[in-house]
Order: structure tokens, then sequence, then C-alpha cells
């Protein structure tokens, strides 16, 4: 499997773990920064990650930041993209099992390494179950990001 990791500066120390253990694990690791502990903006590590996961070039994707929730909302923004936050192992498996989770974001500055590499495991291990439900499921959150793309919500952000 190709699995992008992307970090901010947060981030930045716990990646340098998680590339090791995905190729440890077998995997090809894409790293897409930080470089460095330098202040730097988690957007832009999020988006090169969830880019990189939409675009087909790698197969999943691995966004680390100081707590998980800014890398996770923004890699969320690229069509295609289901990433959620996990700080366990339960729900590290179950997202990509049940919901097809292809980005997982991690916080830096709330797990230790060694229980993100239980998470990274579990998430690397995990394969979509394809149970009707769930792929019933799936649809119903592919439409929803369809009728985003066609502008559906435009009129509820224009209320705001």
């Amino acid at each position: 499997m190709r699995i992008a990791v992307g970090a901010d500066h947060a981030g930045f120390p716990l990646k340098q773990g998680t590339i090791e253990l995905v190729r440890a694990l077998g995997h090809s690791a894409e790293d897409l920064g930080t470089d460095s502990t330098d202040p730097v903006d988690y957007p832009d590590f999020a988006r090169a990650v969830a880019v990189a996961v939409a675009s087909g070039r790698c197969d999943r994707g691995i966004v680390i930041c100081g707590s998980g929730v800014g890398a996770s909302v923004a890699a969320t923004k690229v069509p295609g993209i289901r990433a959620a936050m996990c700080h366990d192992t339960f729900s590290a498996r179950q997202g990509v099992e049940d919901d097809d989770m292809n980005v997982i974001s991690l916080g830096a500055r709330v797990i230790g390494p060694s229980l993100a590499a239980e998470i990274i495991r579990a998430f690397t291990n995990a394969r979509f179950s394809e149970a009707e439900r769930h792929v019933r499921r799936l649809r119903k959150v592919n439409a929803i990001e369809e009728e985003a793309r066609n502008g559906a919500f435009d009129a509820a952000r224009r209320m705001q």
C-alpha cells in the first residue's frame, strides 16, 4: 500500500517514526513534509496528503498536527477524502472497515509514539468490509459530497 504522510511542526517528531513504521510494515511511505519543528501551517500538509490520496497517487494518508483536529478538518475538505482523527485502535480499524476512511489524523501532543504505532497498525491492517449496510451508508456520504459540489448548500452558506 502507498501511504502519504504529512505533518506540521507539532507533528514533525511523530512523523519521523510514522514513516519508519509504515515502511517496516511493508508499505511505501511518501513524505510530504514538514521537515523540521519550524512553525508552519497544518492545512498545507493536510491538503498535500489529501490530494495524494484523492488523486490515486497514494492509497491512504496519515496527517499529524498538535491535536489531530485541524489536520482532519482540512483533509476532509478535499473531495473524496474520508478523514478522521483517531486516538484509539478501535476507531482506526472501524473507520476503515465501516466507513472506508482513507486518511487518519493523529495528535502528536495528545498521544505518544507507542500508541500512535498501534493506531497506525490498526489503520493499515483494516480493509473496508463491503457489507451492504456500509456500502449503502457510504453511498449516502458520497451523495452529500456530490450535492455540495453541485451547490446544494450555497444558499445556506449565504444565510450565515
